[in-house]
């Protein structure tokens, strides 16, 4: 489902609009129009991020990009300290989870 806009804090609504210059590197349309970001979260520095793709079976190599792109443009803002970036739905889900934990940006 996509994020409702107008229920985000500011700080989210910043870390939102930041994410639309993200894009799917396969379909190279922005994750964010797409509907691929699920939940955004800011809370005391901390972000956290559930994404999805158009499908389960998208090639990893393009999920765990994207699930580095996001965590990277989450550290690029002056406000968040840490970040927990969530891909859900894919086939390998858990150990693209894991190598986004993993990333130090």
């Amino acid at each position: 489902m996509p994020v409702d806009e107008s229920k985000l804090s500011e700080e989210e609504r910043i870390v939102y609009n930041a994410l639309k210059d993200i894009r799917d590197p396969e379909l190279g349309f922005s994750i964010v129009e797409a509907g691929f970001i699920d939940e955004v979260k800011v809370e005391d520095g901390r972000a956290r991020i559930i994404y999805h793709l158009s499908a389960p079976f998208c090639p990893p190599i393009f999920a765990l990009q994207i699930g580095l792109d996001i965590k990277h443009k989450l550290h690029s803002l002056p406000f968040i300290r840490e970040s927990e970036v969530i891909l859900v739905d894919h086939w390998q889900s858990e150990e693209i989870n894991k190598a986004i934990r993993d990333y130090k940006p």
